[in-house]
């Protein structure tokens, strides 16, 4: 009944089956190993922005470029507040608001943008308090430029004047007519009884849509391995059933000669038989 096993079909079925269980297995062990560690890495990108709170502020220029190391990092940086604008769509504890983005007119020739804090509603210039003047020095958090368009930055284009979607040097070297840090820094506390901004981990270490993607990848190379399985079970017992049948007389064949006999029976009925022993009359 088993015969089948040995022909050369079921022994490619077979091998297919030996190779790609072990391989689905070996990829959904990868996929769920690049999860974890992005899982990993947001853990510790958390757990250094909350460290950097701790730590010495440091010159502004000591810090730059703004690294996966030196984000979160306290930096300070002395100057006179210039141009302030206005960063719609920022959500802070599920609220929706907007950011108050002033330039620091630093010593260097280029001005570093400073989040001085968050305000909820709609983005309102004569609620967003006016900047301290004379000469300051701020310190707070320092990120990484905003890329449009990915981290929940928003891409839109168009804004009332006074506004800029994104905090990056690209955006805002259009908006002023001077030098801008590829950088930023949020403030510690938020400046005229404004929430503070908190800092935010550096780009590619959060639970973003790739981590979910290998976390997706991972259960559909699991899937496939039970769907390989199933089917080889299923071809199996298909195998064994036919196997059966033929035993039987049931199969395909078996209909076959069975229909060729009833249709020989029914032929030889539409011939006329003549008795033995009676001789046809002469014409």
């Amino acid at each position: 009944m088993y015969r089948f096993l040995l022909t050369p079909r079921w022994w490619a079925i077979n091998v297919f089956l030996l190779l790609s269980i072990p391989f689905c297995v070996f990829m959904g062990s990868w996929q769920l190993g690049r999860f974890e560690d992005r899982v990993d890495n947001h853990r510790e990108a958390e757990a250094q922005v909350a460290d950097a709170k701790k730590d010495k502020p440091r010159p502004l220029d000591d810090l730059l470029p703004v690294t996966k190391a030196t984000s979160g990092k306290q930096a300070t940086a002395t100057g006179r507040y210039d141009t302030q604008l206005l960063v719609p769509g920022r959500t802070l504890d599920d609220k929706d608001g907007y950011y108050v983005l002033t330039l620091l007119r630093t010593g260097t020739g280029r001005a570093l943008p400073v989040v001085r804090g968050w305000l909820p509603g709609e983005p309102d210039p004569a609620k967003a308090p006016a900047p301290p003047a004379g000469e300051v020095t701020v310190t707070g958090a320092l990120q990484a430029s905003e890329t449009p368009g990915s981290n929940g930055v928003s891409a839109r284009s168009g804004l009332p004047e006074g506004q800029t979607a994104a905090i990056s040097a690209a955006s805002l070297i259009n908006l002023v007519p001077y030098d801008v840090y590829d950088a930023w820094v949020t403030l510690n506390r938020g400046d005229s009884g404004m929430r503070a901004v908190p800092a935010s981990a550096p780009g590619g270490t959060g639970l973003d849509l790739k981590a979910f993607q290998n976390l997706g990848y991972t259960a559909e190379w699991f899937a496939f391995v039970g769907f390989v399985i199933f089917m080889w079970f299923r071809l199996f017992r298909r195998e064994v059933e036919l196997s059966r049948d033929a035993e039987l007389g049931l199969g395909p064949a078996a209909d076959t000669a069975h229909t060729t006999d009833a249709a020989d029976a029914a032929d030889g009925d539409d011939v006329p038989r003549q008795a033995s022993g009676v001789s046809s009359p002469v014409q």
